[in-house]
């Protein structure tokens, strides 16, 4: 059973296959930004895409050595829901298509966010038929609740996603986008004393008023580099717990998976795990191997195995 995955997401291009023992390839290249920018406009991600996705296909297939491809999984949309859209995967879904309709083999539609999902709960150890997702990414700040296959928004953030705060700090501060492991580098090199406080309203969080007074410490010089990095992956992990209490107390489940590109970062996830140990949270927390956290077709792949083996293509 050999099932290929595509993803094309707003920062990387990314083409896996998944078998029945797991992740067999997983080739990906990050969309190209230039210098002192924050990102790119939809229309030029999907030229991107166009550009990156025949090599990464190739080499992907080069990898098989061969083998029948039984399946095409690709990410159509970012989440669950018909109004859930962005022209990027259209690219993906146009593509695989193509490659499905080639191949003589079905075509599986999933998310973006089910396949960060499916890729954080491979070798996390987490077993439970419920348990709380936490997604933190550049485009997207949630807790959801997952039982019997279904996703349930529980809470977000009212403004700035978490990943948007790091790379638009980052970038402020000198560091190439998408920002994240620069900005962890810098902020291993610093001290944080909660000098950003969590903001939430009700159940949601906002991200807002720490990136304004972040832009001032830079403007005017008030902290050292490090430690502003430091005070924002302090505040994203302290956010995020706030989130995910809030979701245990309204779900009463208290295993968290944790996944998305900020989850990648093992600063937060040290930050994460030492909060909750020392505030006495409750919360078990999760989280699948780095390499998967950030966005990849990995999870897309997972996801068409497990259909094609439950016999529900």
């Amino acid at each position: 059973m050999t099932v290929l995955g595509i993803d094309t997401s707003c920062y990387t291009t990314s083409v896996a296959a998944a078998g029945q023992d797991g992740v067999i390839c997983s080739h990906r290249k990050l969309l190209p930004v230039q210098q002192g920018t924050r990102g790119l406009r939809q229309s030029e991600a999907v030229f991107a895409h166009l550009r990156q996705l025949p090599d990464l296909y190739a080499a992907a297939i080069a990898l098989l050595a061969g083998r029948p491809i039984d399946a095409v999984c690709v990410s159509v949309r970012p989440r669950d829901g018909e109004d859930s859209y962005m022209p990027v995967f259209r690219t993906g879904a146009a593509f695989a298509r193509v490659a499905a309709e080639t191949l003589r083999v079905p075509l599986i539609e999933t998310t973006h966010q089910r396949g960060h999902v499916r890729a954080a709960l491979e070798d996390s150890g987490l077993s439970a038929a419920r348990y709380l997702a936490l997604h933190l990414s550049g485009g997207t700040t949630e807790a959801l609740l997952m039982r019997d296959d279904a996703l349930t928004l529980l809470s977000g953030t009212r403004d700035l996603h978490a990943g948007q705060l790091i790379d638009r700090v980052g970038v402020a501060l000198g560091l190439p986008f998408p920002a994240g492991p620069y900005l962890e580098e810098l902020a291993g090199k610093g001290s944080a004393r909660s000098l950003l406080p969590v903001s939430m309203e009700g159940d949601d969080c906002h991200f807002s008023g720490a990136e304004a007074r972040a832009m001032r410490w830079i403007a005017q010089k008030e902290l050292p580099s490090e430690d502003i990095a430091a005070e924002v992956f302090s505040l994203v992990a302290r956010t995020a717990l706030r989130l995910l209490s809030a979701a245990a107390d309204k779900t009463g489940v208290d295993d968290a998976l944790l996944t998305g590109g900020v989850a990648s970062s093992q600063l937060f996830r040290d930050m994460v795990c030492e909060i909750n140990r020392r505030r006495r949270l409750g919360l078990r927390l999760y989280f699948g191997q780095r390499q998967y956290a950030g966005d990849n077709a990995a999870g897309v792949a997972l996801i068409g195995r497990d259909r094609m083996m439950e016999g529900n293509p």
